[in-house]
Order: C-alpha cells, then structure tokens, then sequence
C-alpha cells in the first residue's frame, strides 16, 4: 500500500516531469497511424487491463490491437492515475505491430491540476506525440459550449488555459481535450473532432475503451 510519503514523491516527479512536455506542434511527419489507448481495471481494481487500437488516417480503419494485462501495482489515488495505468498501456502500445505517429489518450493531459495527465506522462515516456481526451472534468472552469458539433470554449485554472471544452456531436456532453506531447492546444482540438464520426468519443478512444472493458 503507498503511504503519504510515497503519494508526495509521485507528486514531485510529476511536477518535475510536467517541465519535459513538449506543448507545439511537433510531428516530424505526415499522420498515417493514429492510435487509441484506454485502461481499466477487472478484479476490483486487482489487475490493470488497457487496450491499444492501431487504425490508419484518415479513413480510421482498424489495422491491429492489443490488450495488456499487468497486477495493479499503485491503489488509486485521485490526481496520481497515470502511474497506475501506465505500465500496461505501455505493454499495449510495444505490442503493435506499427509504431502510431499519434495517440489518443482515454484521460487528461496538460488538463490537470500538476499539469501532468496520462497523455502528457506517456508522451514524455515514449516520445510519442499524445492528446488527452477525458470524458469528465478533472480541473479548471468553463463556459457552456454551443450545442452544435465542434463548438468549443477554453478551460481554465487560474490564470492558465488548460485545455478545451468540446461538442463532439450536435447537442452531446462535452468532452474535455488538452495537450499531450507534441501537439499544441489547437491541433489537439483539431485531431480529435477529426477522429470523431458517429459517437461522442473519437473512435480510436471509443474502441479502445471497448477493448479495455471486454472480458
């Protein structure tokens, strides 16, 4: 079990790794994979379970997935969620058959209150160039978007713009987007709706989450 001890040294990792995220634009060349990435946790928390789908831009067909599986190694502590996730969301993204040029991360990226999600915390890993997508809202304030598809309004903490707010599908809940690694605010924006076709989620997250949750 982490003692407060070991939660403030997560905590000072994260704050230090924050400073390694790369927030422009940064893809070194033409987007053909796209991938999706997504954990959850059977077993009553006993095991992490997360899912990668692979599918090519911009038709968004499904070329490959994988499913890793590790022992939970960290109990969930609110605002600590990527070391808990990560290990195996890692497994997942190595079995691939190709390395994605772009990851979708199921959660918060600059979005967060150390400004150091899932998305940033596997982009500074790998390398790879991320965006965070997250169902909810973790941190910040925000004006109601419009109600139609691609209507977007800023969300804000403090004196920082963190991420957006955005209409996925005409008159849906809005889904939060910030910053990963690599990929600035407007392209993260820009990427995700991109993504998105018949559903509130962009469809790499949309599937991987599926994979994630089957038995």
């Amino acid at each position: 079990m982490t003692d407060r001890s070991d939660a403030r040294q997560l905590i000072a990792l994260q704050r230090r790794l924050a400073q390694s995220v790369i927030e422009q634009d940064d893809l070194s060349r033409p987007v053909q994979l796209i991938a999706g990435v997504d954990a959850a946790f059977p077993d009553r928390g006993g095991t992490t379970r997360a899912a990668a789908v692979l599918m090519r831009y911009p038709d968004l067909e499904v070329i490959d997935q994988a499913v890793a599986q590790r022992p939970t190694s960290l109990p969930y502590i609110p605002g600590l969620l990527s070391f808990r996730e990560l290990p195996a969301v890692l497994d997942a993204i190595e079995a691939l058959s190709q390395t994605p040029d772009l990851v979708l991360c199921d959660g918060q990226g600059r979005a967060h209150p150390r400004r150091f999600g899932i998305a940033c915390h596997l982009g500074v890993e790998t390398g790879l160039a991320t965006i965070g997508v997250g169902k909810s809202r973790l941190c910040g304030q925000h004006k109601e978007p419009g109600i139609a598809k691609g209507s977007a309004v800023d969300l804000v903490d403090g004196d920082d713009i963190i991420g957006r707010v955005i209409r996925s599908r005409h008159n849906v809940r809005p889904i939060f987007v910030s910053i990963g690694h690599r990929v600035d605010l407007d392209a993260a924006v820009n990427w995700t709706l991109a993504c998105t076709t018949r559903y509130r989620l962009p469809e790499p997250i949309r599937r991987a989450d599926r994979l994630a949750g089957q038995r």
